[in-house]
């Protein structure tokens, strides 16, 4: 878990880096970072989940049950949270797919360590 924390720490801070070198401005940067957050938590809870799953021998369920975690969060964020909170809706909704995307890549990796 802690491998993939750092992992996913890593792949936020860079992908967060540099789509503020694609959206500059104050509130693209805004939505990013709020977008980071997210995809921070999302990712550790999925995580958690898929590799309780797999420790019972069952590693894509506990996937599946991630990737419907993300896939509920991303519409909630998108429907919900964007418009609540301000934030300008291309960077944050890009962002977080993007921190979504790449983190998510790192997992099967790691399910099995």
């Amino acid at each position: 878990m802690g491998l993939f924390t750092a992992i996913t720490v890593a792949v936020i801070l860079v992908g967060g880096w540099v789509l503020t070198l694609v959206y500059p401005g104050a509130d693209a940067r805004r939505a990013v970072v709020a977008s980071a957050g997210v995809a921070f938590v999302v990712q550790l809870v999925a995580f958690a989940v898929a590799r309780r799953a797999a420790v019972r021998k069952n590693p894509v369920a506990g996937w599946g049950l991630g990737a419907l975690l993300r896939m509920g969060v991303f519409a909630v964020y998108a429907l919900v949270v964007v418009r609540a909170l301000g934030l300008a809706s291309v960077p944050a909704m890009i962002s977080l797919a993007v921190f979504f995307f790449v983190s998510t890549l790192v997992e099967p990796l790691l399910l099995n360590v």
